[in-house]
């Protein structure tokens, strides 16, 4: 796999939602080099950390070759003029769910992150992009984006490279995965989901769901 550019670091700090709710959803994008320690970028905050954050869902990348898609579906939505619109902190272009595997390493900037599991599209994304039928269409349409967790601590700025360091696993693009245990394809496929409940490098989230799909 050719490297691919880093378009954009994004960063954001917990702030009202909806009511008093908060949320870190919002991000901005970041000048200059940017730490990436165990738990995400430096000066990015999850509101609530029993569904967001943790050492699984460090940093998460959402490929900016969706918002085409998106736009063509709302042309004047102001939140996909640039990146930021789905709270990612990593933003390229030529990269998408089916051409990442679970446990695939990368060396970004000068960190090493590896992917752990897609992203189960959450309210929040509706609700700040004011589209309450988005999530829906976000796991319809598989474009859901990703997370990694940190292999090596390191930086990265926009201009930064992501480059393919290992793929151990290349049965296991992000896309299909998510379409067994997030988008209902597992209940025709539980030999996927008993591998998927064993492949330790899975965000435990997932191979939990893997596991309850099999006890259903």
């Amino acid at each position: 796999m050719e490297p691919v550019a880093v378009d954009a670091v994004l960063t954001g700090k917990a702030a009202p939602l909806r009511g008093d709710e908060p949320s870190a959803i919002r991000k901005s994008s970041r000048e200059g080099p940017v730490v990436i320690g165990p738990l995400g970028l430096e000066e990015d905050e999850q509101a609530d950390l029993r569904v967001h954050g943790g050492p699984d869902k460090a940093v998460h990348h959402y490929p900016f070759d969706h918002y085409p898609f998106w736009k063509a579906m709302v042309p004047d939505h102001p939140r996909l003029d640039a990146p930021g619109g789905f709270g990612e902190n990593i933003s390229t272009s030529g990269l998408a769910e089916s051409d990442v595997c679970i446990g695939d390493r990368f060396a970004l900037g000068s960190a090493v992150v590896e992917i752990s599991q897609g992203r189960q599209p959450c309210w929040k994304q509706g609700h700040v992009m004011e589209w309450n039928q988005l999530v829906a269409h976000m796991v319809k349409h598989r474009r859901i984006g990703w997370y990694y967790r940190v292999i090596e601590p390191g930086e990265v700025r926009a201009g930064d490279r992501l480059d393919l360091i290992d793929r151990p696993l290349p049965q296991w693009d992000v896309r299909r995965v998510f379409g067994l245990l997030i988008g209902g394809e597992g209940k025709d496929e539980l030999s996927a989901v008993e591998q998927l409940a064993e492949l330790t490098v899975l965000a435990e989230e997932w191979r939990a769901k893997a596991r309850r799909l099999l006890a259903a």
